[in-house]
């Protein structure tokens, strides 16, 4: 077999093959009898199909077959020969057909750079730490009240938290909405549902009342003819409810699975709960505090291009409605975010390597059991993961990126970040 190499770009490589015709003849010949000790065809006694039917029947098919684990075959050993890391699977030309007594095929591929000494030591680490407290029990325990809240019809005016159901119309210039009749609403004073103005023109109203406000809408309002004008508004109070929120006693915690109504037991799950939550969320922080400065302090690194394409892709498929292809425009706006994540992926994908880093069996298991408890039936959950190797695959990449972020950051120059659960699970901005 002969190999060459030839660059054709910083990392696009074209590999030719050359192997011998015979090597190929005769694999052909080997499959051709297999098939007449094995083949059965109306009219010939099994095992007495002769040859020449044969290669008539599926002598096209055996020579495919046989060329396509040729080409795979040979390609791993011209891969290995070269010391070559594709990262995708190569595109293949070869007319396969014999010359001067040899097949021949290319094969052109990108491979993965060429990586400097990693040194994390240098880079400056902020390493998020935080701990669930009693307070962060109570305040999630008042959300699952809040949640399960029930509403009871009020003979007064509203007021925050109260629910008001309205009918309207609106009228901004000759516009009129909705054009004929009233439009039909509802929502919580105070939750944001609606915006400031029309939560005000709805505060302090009782049911069955009838009157007409002039009300401001926000720029971004949904509906354009009314968007960033004053309207006036003509309003119908259906009713008005105030909230109900339930005790928490036994049969409040019987909600949540608490199969005995016990608080103390009901406090622990949410414990253990949240502190689940936190820790993925402090590990998430981390692995992003890691990538963004390995991809900023290596940023002339190599990156194939085919991996930041599929990145872009799916950077830009997130703009646009499932199932959508999003448009090139999309596509190349997202193209400096994902060549940085590629790069980042790779760096860390050599650091693991580079440090011989094993993946930990142990939190694997962890992390499936944390995915599989927020399912009803979570044994099926893990059983779905353990028969599906993409689905495991890409759990145990995430638990390696994990194993990464926590190496890097006992190598490099790390400081603790002290913060609250909110400011963990809820920061500024965001």
């Amino acid at each position: 077999m002969q190999v060459s190499v030839e660059n054709v770009g910083k990392l696009e490589r074209k590999l030719t093959v050359k192997f011998p015709a015979e090597r190929y003849e005769s694999q052909v010949s080997a499959r051709i009898a297999e098939m007449g000790r094995t083949v059965r065809l109306k009219g010939f006694r099994p095992g007495k199909v002769p040859t020449t039917v044969i290669q008539q029947r599926f002598g096209a098919q055996v020579r495919g077959e046989v060329l396509s684990d040729l080409i795979g075959s040979t390609l791993r050993e011209a891969f290995d020969k070269e010391n070559l890391r594709p990262v995708a699977n190569p595109a293949i030309d070869t007319t396969g057909k014999p010359e001067n007594g040899e097949i021949a095929y290319t094969a052109t591929f990108e491979v993965m750079p060429e990586f400097p000494a990693i040194d994390v030591s240098t880079l400056a680490i902020q390493r998020p730490v935080a701990e669930v407290s009693d307070a962060d029990i109570e305040k999630m325990i008042e959300t699952l009240r809040q949640q399960r809240r029930t509403f009871d019809a009020v003979d007064r005016a509203s007021k925050d938290g109260d629910f008001v159901m309205f009918e309207y119309a609106a009228q901004a210039g000759d516009y009129r909405f909705p054009a004929e009749g009233l439009e039909r609403a509802g929502s919580v004073l105070g939750s944001g549902t609606l915006f400031k103005a029309l939560d005000e023109a709805l505060t302090g109203r009782k049911g069955e009342e009838s009157f007409e406000a002039d009300v401001e809408f926000p720029a971004d309002f949904r509906n354009e003819q009314l968007a960033g004008k004053t309207a006036k508004v003509s309003f119908s109070i259906v009713k008005v409810q105030e909230p109900q929120l339930p005790e928490v006693d036994a049969e409040f915690a019987k909600l949540f699975g608490i199969a005995d109504g016990d608080l103390d037991t009901f406090r622990k799950e949410v414990r253990a709960n949240l502190e689940r939550e936190l820790k993925a969320t402090l590990m998430a922080r981390l692995k992003s505090e890691v990538a963004e400065k390995l991809a900023d302090t290596y940023a002339d690194v190599d990156v194939p291009n085919l991996m930041v394409q599929s990145e872009a892709r799916a950077l830009a498929a997130g703009s646009v409605p499932k199932g959508q292809q999003p448009p090139p425009q999309l596509v190349e706006a997202a193209a400096p975010m994902a060549r940085k994540r590629v790069l980042a992926g790779l760096l860390m994908g050599e650091i693991a390597r580079k440090q011989s880093l094993v993946i930990d069996r142990k939190r694997v298991a962890e992390q499936l059991a944390a995915i599989a408890s927020t399912y009803e039936e979570p044994e099926q959950v893990i059983e779905l993961y353990n028969s599906d190797p993409q689905l495991m695959q890409g759990l145990q990449n995430r638990v390696m990126e994990d194993q990464v972020a926590e190496w890097v950051a006992e190598h490099a120059s790390t400081t603790a970040q002290n913060l609250s659960f909110d400011e963990v699970m809820r920061p500024a901005g965001a």
